[in-house]
């Protein structure tokens, strides 16, 4: 394939405002494929059954899509502007992933993607190629994007299991393009996090039980968004103040010494999402929900578990303020946040707790919600 065509692809890349762009094989990646095995044997998947559903297709990409020759890795840098860490340090304000505080990434990063693989396409049948088909993935489809990044060499897969690039840290989107151009490949990227474990002993719930594994049942980005289940009682006052998805592992990096804020401007966060204030997250019924968080990756939770979540963050508050706005969602349409508006009510106010414990009894039907009752009377 003509040199041309691949300074084509990085310029455009480039033009398109993607940070980083790679190539590599459409093949199997065994060692890959036998971590994704092992991750599910383990069941560190949690109640995500869609991995093992998949797990065949995920595994390889020619399981995909057998016509693919080539992949293209491309990365959209995120980087925050400050401190991705400081709103750990004020419970009353609900701390949202960085990821989460603009524009949808998919919507964004898809969009890009399509207009370069059309244009790679038409450059390809210019230049006296041929015929060529491509498609576009951003986190929708079976693929295994972070080996594929690293096999691109756009970095490594770190001990956080994310992906680690030498100029950017932590914060970039992956996105992918998958074409029967038949492109040379890059070197893969190196492992360089050498004997480093900061991601790992930063973890606030201890979801690595070793270099390079994630047990996403433990996983706060997990617990507040891909499970629709209880949050374990153990795991809640860990959870802090975080109501969407967790930083943690990826701001301590020391490799984000490099990292630059997002370039993107529909990728910098906005200032209602910087530091909203649990009292009126609390607050939301399910029509300001969708109107607060419209074109916001937030809305995948769905009200009933973002403000569970946010119930979450009350009871570790130590807000005596919050009490109210907590006492109100007790009776609550959706008995995941009743359930826990209870825990929260018997941290943040136990008196108050038990006070309504005692008319709440014999009238709560749902059992995560008497669940959270009987708790409440025993510790109490």
């Amino acid at each position: 394939m003509s040199q041309s065509l691949r300074r084509f692809l990085d310029d455009d890349a480039r033009r398109l405002g993607f940070s980083a762009v790679g190539v590599a094989l459409a093949a199997e990646n065994a060692a890959a494929a036998s971590g994704l095995d092992d991750f599910i044997a383990a069941g560190h998947h949690g109640t995500m059954g869609w991995m093992p559903e998949t797990a065949e297709r995920r595994r390889s990409v020619p399981a995909l899509w057998s016509d693919a020759r080539t992949v293209i890795a491309l990365g959209l840098n995120y980087g925050p502007s400050g401190d991705a860490l400081a709103n750990l340090a004020r419970p009353q304000i609900g701390n949202i992933s960085v990821y989460a505080r603009h524009r949808d990434y998919h919507d964004v990063v898809k969009g890009k993607l399509k207009e370069l693989a059309g244009r790679l396409i038409a450059r390809a049948r210019q230049s006296g190629l041929g015929e060529h088909d491509a498609r576009v993935f951003v986190d929708t489809a079976p693929l295994m994007e972070k080996p594929m990044g690293q096999a691109a060499g756009l970095g490594w897969q770190g001990k956080h299991t994310n992906l680690v690039s030498r100029d950017y840290g932590s914060w970039l989107f992956l996105g992918s393009i998958l074409t029967t151009l038949e492109l040379s490949p890059d070197v893969p990227g190196r492992d360089a996090c050498g004997s480093c474990r900061a991601c790992q002993d930063a973890c606030p719930t201890n979801a690595f039980p070793a270099p390079y594994k994630l047990d996403a049942r433990r996983c706060i980005s997990y617990l507040t968004i891909e499970t629709k289940a209880v949050v374990p009682r153990t795991m809640r006052p860990a959870m802090g103040n975080r109501i969407y998805g967790c930083d943690d592992c990826l701001a301590v990096c020391p490799w984000n010494k490099f990292a630059a804020e997002a370039r993107e401007a529909k990728l910098r966060a906005r200032e209602d999402l910087m530091a909203p204030p649990l009292e009126e997250l609390l607050a939301l019924d399910d029509a300001a929900f969708r109107a607060l968080f419209s074109g916001s990756p937030v809305k995948r939770a769905g009200r009933d578990k973002f403000v569970s979540n946010c119930l979450i963050a009350a009871g570790n508050s130590g807000a005596a303020r919050l009490v109210p706005a907590v006492e109100a969602l007790l009776v609550d349409e959706a008995p995941l946040v009743r359930a826990m508006a209870v825990w929260a009510l018997a941290r943040l106010s136990p008196a108050s707790a038990l006070e309504r414990r005692a008319s709440a009894l014999h009238s709560e039907e749902d059992e995560i919600v008497r669940s959270e009752w009987h708790a409440l009377e025993t510790e109490g």
